[in-house]
């Protein structure tokens, strides 16, 4: 087995179990200790992850928040794709949550045909929303300047008294070991609430947010369904062992 290979299974398996131990490596990749000493050592050196004693730990660092004029620049088509995926998942007649992230902003062009009825926390969201002729309902409450977000113990009173179909969520981390997480400790309990009081919710997010993890735990991975693109071999063997993932449209 190449080196390349060799390390690219040493980095997936801490993906699924964030610890790797010396004597699981010898014995998966029928290696000597010292040609896994070696490969570690390499890795370390490389930041991708940290040496420990009998064997290494997953690297990560606590992502901070963009704003959201930073956030609508970045990966613009992947967005737009997960956005098209999510949307094929709203049927006639259902009454979802959609949040303030920049990805799931991308479904709402894909919703005017659906006699349907939103409740968002996203400014930009019911306007476009609104501008599409869906019927929409916005939380009151504190605007987040950041991410141009409702939060805050109003909006979080308002959607205790809601219960949604679907609820469609954006995040900053996606994460097998850490789950779901998100910067901001507000925009969490809202995420919290919206699944809480959904019968199914789904996580929309390009492959650029796998193995962040940020400041605010909102769900474990199982929670919630994924909707993505372009996950690597090694991503999709982590995730999918704990969740279902959309990555193409549904019929």
């Amino acid at each position: 087995m190449l080196t390349e290979e060799r390390q690219q299974i040493i980095l997936d398996l801490l993906n699924k179990q964030n610890v790797v131990h010396l004597h699981q490596l010898c014995e998966l990749l029928n290696a000597s200790e010292s040609t896994i000493r070696r490969d570690l050592s390499q890795l370390d050196k490389e930041g991708k992850l940290t040496r420990i004693h009998g064997g290494a730990k997953r690297k990560y660092t606590v992502e901070r928040e963009f704003a959201y004029h930073e956030k609508t620049v970045k990966n613009i088509h992947s967005k737009e794709e997960v956005g098209k995926i999510a949307a094929s998942l709203v049927e006639e007649g259902d009454t979802i949550f959609i949040d303030a992230g920049t990805t799931t902003l991308k479904m709402i062009p894909y919703l005017k045909e659906k006699k349907i009825r939103v409740v968002t926390n996203g400014i930009h969201h019911s306007l476009a929303l609104s501008e599409e002729g869906i019927n929409t309902y916005l939380l009151g409450g504190q605007l987040k300047e950041g991410t141009k977000a409702i939060i805050g113990p109003s909006a979080q009173m308002q959607l205790e008294q809601y219960r949604f179909r679907k609820a469609f969520l954006g995040m900053n981390g996606v994460d097998p070991e850490f789950g779901y997480t998100t910067p901001d400790e507000d925009e969490a309990m809202i995420k919290r609430l919206a699944i809480a009081r959904s019968s199914q919710s789904f996580v929309c997010v390009d492959n650029t947010k796998f193995g962040k993890v940020s400041f605010c735990k909102v769900a474990d991975i199982e929670d919630c369904d994924l909707v993505t693109i372009e996950l690597t071999d090694g991503q999709l063997a982590a995730t999918s062992e704990k969740t279902m993932i959309y990555q193409k449209e549904t019929k």
